[in-house]
């Protein structure tokens, strides 16, 4: 089936065919139809990348009526920056129609300004669950007519803790209004939302439940835990042409790895929860246009992050939640394009990878990390393919070729080539000259792993709480014990291995306290700093301790 075959309007037709929009992805198949044709709930299981915008978006636009200016489409997403990509592509579809008012209203940005569009009259509303929220209890918005109502990425709105301002939402729209919940997986949570909400749904699943896209492989590499940033590096340096997105588990590990990597000369950028909208903007457009060819990035930080022509997702840490993997990996292989999704592991996270690949009911495939005549090879001949592909302005550079030729007369063309690629390329010669292997010998593992693997203390669950104070700031394994006995309130206390590092520090404490004692701490200052405690597991401190000269020629320690 062709778009033009499923009953379009004009309008809409020659609009997606600026957009180069000719066959229509399967969940564009199956739901477009059914919505202009019936009046029926949805419910759609497809994963991010898949064209739900437009399975939604074109026949909801087909059904507006200029002539009544009050919202008759209701949008929520879960995050800023979809809401707006969703804006966006909806403009996009509909700029052929005359008179369609569509708003965006998301957290961030001035509400005031947001009222005043909303006054002026809005068909189509795009909101976050938390600003729509606050305006209908500032009464600056009437849901009672809206005639149909998107959840789109259902799944994330409700593990980022919209679930009561969904409920609030909902209950101030019609009770016969069309439902259509879009969705990666189907938690128990979505099937309790749509037992409540939704009336007899058609459920339409692209491809198996919560299973990966087919168009992206998923790949590991085994290492120690104190060698995951090197295998980070070599993962980068081994796709010349990578451009992609490093996920972290943590703001703190987030922002200690991407200054990692930009004091190693690689251009990478963070993306986390500290940044503020505007810094956050700056970063997200120099992602877009491909200033930058890696992002890290927190999943919070990430979610509803719409970008094109990814070529890597990499997991520096496997997610806590399973099924957050699928939200990482559905960030490649899209539009009919292949993706490579690489997760860096260590033994401990084997049993991890396996529930992921149930979820997702794939199977991961485990290469060694690229060695560094590997990495080398990669390097040079995309060297010589961009050497080969130059361009050249005969007419600009002609006036300064006489000069060169005389200069370079006495090197025989061998040798010639010889020096331009060495010139480039002699850093990452020099840098993997004597490269050690990274990958875990199993041979050796229960002695390389007895330091990483201490869960218990004394018959008791122990956490490890990570936070923003180091040995920059002169703490001391005395000072740690009394910080954690202070801000719990407990002299009794269970407190395990200390770690002190440059600028963050890690304490083992009893599990059962450590939720209360990282909320808590997050509340004090110390030692001049706002403190910025999280628990993780995974995290050890030879992942960030200085290191020598990385390839691209700069220092990445943090002194």
């Amino acid at each position: 089936m062709l778009f033009k075959e499923m009953g379009l309007s004009t309008e809409i037709l020659s609009a997606i065919t600026d957009l180069g929009f000719e066959v229509p992805t399967p969940i564009q198949e199956q739901v477009i139809p059914v919505l202009l044709n019936q009046k029926r709930d949805i419910i759609g299981l497809a994963q991010t990348g898949t064209g739900k915008t437009a399975a939604f978006g074109l026949p909801a636009i087909e059904k507006i009526d200029t002539s009544l200016y009050f919202p008759q489409l209701l949008i929520l997403s879960p995050t800023r920056e979809l809401c707006m990509q969703i804006t966006r592509d909806l403009e996009n579809y509909s700029k052929y129609l005359k008179g369609i008012r569509i708003v965006a209203v998301y957290g961030g940005a001035p509400i005031e300004k947001q009222i005043g569009s909303l006054r002026q009259g809005a068909h189509i509303v795009v909101a976050t669950p938390g600003r729509i929220h606050d305006l209908v209890r500032r009464k600056r918005i009437d849901l009672a007519k809206v005639n149909t109502l998107v959840l789109d990425e259902a799944d994330e709105m409700l593990k980022m803790g919209f679930r009561e301002d969904v409920d609030a939402i909902l209950a101030q729209t019609p009770a016969d209004k069309t439902t259509l919940l879009f969705s990666a997986t189907m938690s128990n949570e979505i099937a309790t939302i749509a037992k409540t909400y939704m009336h007899s749904p058609v459920e339409i699943t692209v491809g198996q439940k919560n299973a990966s896209a087919d168009s992206v492989k998923h790949i590991y590499h085994m290492v120690h835990a104190k060698d995951r940033y090197m295998a980070l590096k070599r993962v980068v340096d081994y796709y010349p042409n990578i451009y992609g997105i490093v996920f972290c588990r943590t703001r703190v590990e987030t922002k200690e790895v991407a200054a990692s990597l930009m004091k190693d000369g690689y251009n990478a950028e963070a993306l986390h929860g500290d940044l503020t909208q505007s810094q956050r903007d700056y970063v997200m457009d120099k992602f877009r246009e491909g200033t930058l060819s890696v992002l890290v990035a927190t999943d919070v930080a990430a979610r509803g992050l719409d970008v094109n022509n990814l070529t890597h997702v990499i997991n520096y840490n496997l997610p806590d939640d399973t099924e957050n993997y699928n939200h990482r990996s559905g960030r490649t292989g899209r539009a009919g394009k292949e993706g490579i999704s690489v997760s860096i592991i260590n033994l401990k996270e084997q049993g991890k990878l396996r529930m992921i690949e149930k979820t997702i009911r794939k199977r991961f495939e485990k290469l060694p990390v690229p060695g560094g005549k590997e990495i080398c090879e990669r390097q040079l001949f995309m060297l010589i393919d961009k050497v080969h592909n130059t361009h050249v302005n005969h007419e600009q550079i002609e006036p300064f070729m006489a000069k060169a030729y005389e200069i370079l007369n006495d090197l025989p063309k061998e040798e010639l080539i010889k020096r331009i690629v060495s010139m480039e390329f002699n850093r990452f010669l020099d840098y993997y000259k004597n490269a050690p292997d990274l990958n875990v010998d199993m041979k050796t593992v229960k002695d390389a792993e007895k330091p990483f693997a201490r869960k218990e203390r004394k018959g008791r669950s122990m956490s490890r709480v990570l936070f923003n104070v180091g040995s920059g700031k002169g703490i001391t394994k005395k000072e740690i014990i009394d910080l954690m006995v202070q801000t719990s309130g407990r002299r009794d206390l269970e407190i395990g291995m200390i770690e002190i590092f440059k600028r963050v520090s890690s304490v083992e404490v009893d599990s059962q306290f450590a939720r209360k004692l990282i909320a808590d701490l997050n509340h004090r200052t110390f030692k001049g700093i706002k403190v910025e405690a999280e628990e993780n597991y995974e995290f050890t401190g030879n992942d960030f301790r200085d290191r020598d000269k990385g390839p691209r020629g700069k220092r990445k320690s943090f002194r």
